[in-house]
């Protein structure tokens, strides 16, 4: 594989991150539903104890929550349609990073760690299937290759993050980034280089769920299709195998994706302590506040979103021809 396989990957994974873009972007808005943006602490139970009901709806509306549909509907209007590709100059950064590493780097491990028995073995084995790696194998090459990428790709994934949410800002309180790199300068000057890598523990976890759970699913999943002779190697089998990667992805990351994104997305004021002190703490005052099931908000939408990429993703590198399995 060597470089090929960074270079196909990287290549695959820009053109999925920009033709999933706009689902991305839904999913960003909906995961920020509910968070306050100016926190406005202990309104809601003095009002329910010391004022009558009638004084009750003067107080700040409690927003509806909206479904994908309505975001994006939403988003249109009152933004305009180019605002459905707010920050797509960061994804391709992001996954010109994160995605070329995590490929590449997952190909090389496969590779290295097949079995060279398996490998010499070429009887009855359907073209292009690869040498026997067990399951355990194949996370573990996920979990490794998705924590590098993570890490390299931090700076470009915080940036992508705030300008999908910069939208949904009150006008003076816009962040208003003119670029991935205007937004990148603007974080290091004002916040300091460290900023770029806010939220990193998150990102390289959820990195590690979701190349250790997409990757290997996928390949799993082709050998098994392959394998047991539901269908040959082709386009149908990659698109089967590819949902089924997108969906145990999507299952297995959104709790720890919701936290990344407002982790990344907090706006920190000189001198004032930070809305959320760390991921725990992200987690304990969105369980209280929302209840268990805002950590999957934006479900829907990862799934919708985390299908087409993958699909994408996978049916592009298996046309250039880059995995061998």
């Amino acid at each position: 594989m060597g470089v090929k396989g960074f270079v196909e990957g990287g290549i695959a994974a820009v053109v999925a991150g920009c033709t999933t873009h706009p689902l991305d972007l839904i999913k960003v808005r909906m995961q920020l539903q509910g968070e306050s943006a100016v926190p406005v602490p202990s309104v809601r139970p003095a009002l329910a104890f010391s004022e009558s009901a009638a004084a009750v709806p003067h107080g700040p509306p409690v927003p509806r929550r909206l479904g994908p549909i309505a975001v994006g509907v939403k988003i249109f209007r009152t933004e305009g349609p180019a605002a459905l590709f707010s920050g797509v100059s960061a994804t391709i950064l992001r996954q010109a990073l994160y995605s070329t590493t995590r490929m590449g780097l997952y190909d090389i491990l496969k590779t290295k760690w097949s079995s060279p028995s398996a490998a010499r073995d070429g009887e009855g084995k359907p073209p292009n299937m690869p040498a026997a790696l067990s399951l355990h194998k194949k996370i573990a090459a996920g979990l490794i290759a998705g924590a590098v990428g993570a890490v390299v790709g931090n700076p470009a994934d915080v940036a992508m993050v705030r300008m999908q949410a910069d939208g949904r800002l009150p006008a003076a309180d816009r962040r208003n980034y003119t670029g991935v790199g205007n937004a990148i300068a603007q974080m290091a000057r004002r916040e300091g280089v460290l900023s770029l890598w806010r939220g990193s523990a998150l990102t390289v976890n959820r990195a590690m769920i979701v190349t250790a759970s997409q990757l290997a699913t996928y390949d799993q999943a082709k050998e098994t299709i392959i394998g047991n002779g539901l269908m040959r190697d082709g386009m149908p089998t990659h698109v089967a195998a590819s949902f089924a990667a997108g969906l145990v992805a999507s299952v297995a990351s959104n709790p720890v994706d919701v936290v990344k994104t407002r982790v990344m997305n907090m706006k920190v004021e000189k001198g004032a302590p930070p809305p959320y002190a760390g991921a725990i703490d992200c987690v304990v005052k969105t369980v209280r506040t929302e209840g268990m099931t805002a950590l999957y908000k934006g479900f829907v939408p990862t799934v919708t979103r985390q299908g087409p990429f993958t699909v994408v993703l996978f049916v592009t590198l298996e046309q250039e021809g880059g995995r061998s399995g």
